[in-house]
């Protein structure tokens, strides 16, 4: 497997090990990522000029590859801003306020839903329609809206993701670079996955109840989607706004618009999309319903106000994310992104960084069951470092036949648990900007929720990494 690493690579670790301490340390990390592209780009390239440039057209390739995420972000808000400001979302959320009656209902109701949608859609399109409904009448009972990121968090992007067990995108990767059949790996996920899920959902609703309930986190204590959709009207302007639609039209949306994304489900079920393509159609329907909305509400004014709708939509899209996109740049330096955006300055034989540095760690590792499974667990790690999830895990299953090979026993069992790893960091529970929808729908910090997240997710790790060495 003989990957030479370089400067590049251990600068990178550096940088990673920097953000990290800076993360921990609630400060900003945007100059510290921008420092670390310049770097990066000046030990490759040895030009001043291509190091300047290679900043920049950094923060073009992180907007253009996250550019459908906050396009349909954007549109979702605009969208609910328009149900929030006529009333119709107070109509539609007041059958869930008998079901949800308390915050651990909340947590766990959406997170179960959030969990089974995304096992058949996966997560994005899962965030867009629990968020929509759902965000509101959690923080009417007392869930945080950090609380609510958390459960759509972990349940879709952790657990629904990390298994996989019905689009069955990752097992295959993983299976196909380990050699073993996609049901073996899918079958050995199993109790890893329930182990892993259960774990962290556990431990990071009880670190969640336990600040509800000394006061440091409330319903209202960090911004959330419902406060910015009406943070700039008086109550006066809320109240006419809402008198804009009777309550028969309210009533009518209210019933239209679940059954439209009903739907979409039923859409995504028999013409099979999935992620991106399952997700423009989740986006194509809202706009949709902001127009009828709209026209209904507004009237003769309809066609300014539907403008003035997705303008506000793309300001709070751009405001989630701008901070995030410099983040979003250096991370992805270390896949493919960096050969696009500086060039090929990187062994000839090189996977990218992360998938460098991966099978760096396996190559110097002494080969027993403990050790492979732990082996397994940082490569997954390390590999989920660039915010993918699945860029790195075809990596983990050729190291986890490795490693199998050598100990006799474990392949199926190690390709789950490297699977595992990378998804639950690089899937959108870790790294700050692939967390973004769930942030974004529940307008929370996304640097926050990873802070959150973390002590959980590694907790959950630890103790998945246990239970393997006893299944391998």
């Amino acid at each position: 497997m003989g990957i030479e690493l370089t400067a590049l690579h251990w600068i990178y670790v550096a940088f990673i090990f920097l953000i990290i301490g800076f993360m921990v340390m609630r400060r900003d990390t945007s100059l510290i990522c921008i420092v670390g592209i310049f770097i990066l780009a000046l030990t490759a390239t040895g030009s001043l000029s291509a190091s300047i440039s290679g900043v920049f057209n950094s923060f073009i390739f992180a907007i253009t590859e996250l550019l459908s995420t906050i396009l349909v972000i954007s549109i979702i808000v605009a969208m609910s801003k328009a149900l929030t400001v006529t009333g119709i979302n107070d109509v539609m959320i007041s059958p869930f306020t008998k079901l949800i009656r308390t915050p651990a209902l909340a947590y766990w109701t959406i997170g179960i839903l959030m969990m089974v949608i995304s096992w058949f859609f996966w997560p994005s399109p899962a965030v867009a329609l629990m968020g929509a409904i759902l965000l509101p009448v959690a923080m009417r009972v007392g869930l945080p809206a950090l609380g609510v990121a958390m459960a759509m968090n972990l349940f879709g992007h952790g657990i629904a993701l990390s298994g996989d067990f019905i689009i069955q995108a990752a097992p295959k990767l993983t299976a196909d670079a380990a050699g073993l059949p996609v049901l073996d790996v899918v079958k050995a996920s199993i109790p890893l996955v329930l182990v892993m899920g259960i774990v962290t959902t556990v431990v990071a609703y009880l670190f969640l109840r336990r600040d509800m309930k000394n006061g440091s986190l409330t319903a209202y204590s960090s911004a959330n989607q419902t406060n910015l959709l009406t943070e700039d009207l008086s109550q006066e302007e809320q109240n006419t706004l809402k008198a804009l639609l009777s309550s028969n039209w309210k009533k009518f949306f209210a019933i239209l618009i679940p059954l439209l994304f009903a739907l979409d489900v039923a859409a995504m079920f028999y013409l099979n999309l999935q992620g991106g393509d399952a997700t423009a159609l989740i986006g194509g329907t809202s706009i949709f319903i902001l127009l009828l909305i709209t026209l209904a509400a507004h009237k003769n004014k309809g066609l300014e106000k539907t403008t003035s709708y997705i303008i506000e939509g793309f300001q709070f899209g751009f405001k989630v994310f701008g901070p995030v996109i410099p983040i979003a740049a250096f991370f992805y330096l270390g896949d493919s992104g960096f050969f696009k955006i500086i060039g090929e300055f990187l062994p000839a034989n090189s996977q990218g960084i992360v998938n460098d540095l991966g099978v760096g760690l396996a190559s110097i590792v002494p080969l027993n069951a403990p050790i492979g499974a732990i082996t397994l667990t940082g490569v997954g790690a390390i590999t989920g470092l660039d915010g993918s999830g699945f860029s790195g895990i075809s990596l983990a299953g050729s190291i986890a036949q490795l490693f199998s090979t050598a100990i006799g026993a474990g392949a199926a069992t190690l390709t789950a648990l490297g699977q595992i790893a990378a998804i639950w960091v690089g899937g959108g529970t870790l790294v700050p900007w692939a967390l973004i929808p769930a942030a974004a729908i529940c307008g929370v910090d996304p640097f926050e929720l990873a802070r959150r997240n973390l002590l959980p997710v590694v907790i959950g790790l630890v103790v998945t990494t246990i239970v393997a060495m006893f299944l391998i």
